[in-house]
């Protein structure tokens, strides 16, 4: 709130309970002092960052912090450069404070800065970019490899989920395992089903979690896929690198 403008309708904006930081380089600047019987009148608590800590505003608040500066950067000695840095500096250290003090979590700072590419990186989830239902590569664990093949390319996810009648996941096969069952077993790599292939317990994420941790999971095992279960370990979707990066993430 500008001071200038507080006195014009601006003053509907403080509520009880309200805490007042008052900037003032000099600590008397006329229009902050003609407001302080007003914040006074509300028990509004006032935190001052004044040049001078014996000054008219600094005596009046309930703490004062001194933001005071040797000299200005200004080649002249005149114009704020030195006290208004030290005035931001100030400010970003009573945020962190604040953020520490309430416990303030990513998820939190997701809720109120959705936009922007800060805001993909904290709002966007799993579930918002995963594969489903139909899209899925599904097959049993009795499939042979020439299927395991085809389910791979036609979904185009680079990995076939390998799951039981119940759809509860046994593994997975990706273009790795296949390019290793090759080398092992030759062309009778084809002709085996995909529990003899697969590999075991592969990595999964919730649907709640945020993308950009689905992210960080890809980077640290180098791959490029996770799948999603449900709470009774079947799967549900498959998020891919490409969609992350798509959306901005990185």
């Amino acid at each position: 709130m500008h001071p200038a403008e507080a006195s014009h309708g601006d003053l509907g904006m403080i509520a009880h309970g309200d805490v007042v930081i008052a900037i003032s380089n000099s600590g008397e600047t006329e229009e902050i002092l003609k407001l302080i019987p007003f914040f006074k009148r509300f028990n509004l608590a006032i935190i001052s960052m004044t040049g001078d800590k014996n000054s008219t505003i600094a005596r009046l608040s309930n703490v004062n912090i001194d933001i005071s500066v040797r000299e200005e950067a200004c080649p002249l000695g005149i114009a704020p450069t030195s006290s208004t840095t030290a005035t931001l500096a100030m400010g970003d250290a009573l945020a962190v404070v604040l953020l520490n003090e309430r416990g303030f979590r990513t998820e939190d700072f997701a809720s109120f800065h959705p936009g922007g590419a800060l805001g993909k990186r904290y709002f966007v989830t799993v579930s918002d970019l995963m594969y489903t239902e139909d899209s899925l590569p599904i097959i049993t664990a009795e499939a042979q490899m020439t299927e395991a093949i085809v389910v791979i390319s036609s979904k185009r996810l680079g990995i076939a989920i390998v799951t039981d009648e119940d759809r509860r996941i046994l593994g997975v096969i990706t273009d790795g395992d296949l390019r290793r069952g090759i080398e092992k077993w030759g062309s009778e790599c084809f002709k085996m089903d995909a529990l003899s292939i697969m590999t075991k317990y592969p990595k999964t994420i919730a649907e709640e979690e945020l993308a950009l941790k689905a992210l960080s999971i890809m980077e640290e095992y180098s791959i490029t896929t996770l799948i999603i279960p449900d709470k009774s370990g079947r799967a549900k979707g498959v998020v891919h690198i490409h969609d992350i990066i798509k959306k901005g993430i990185v």
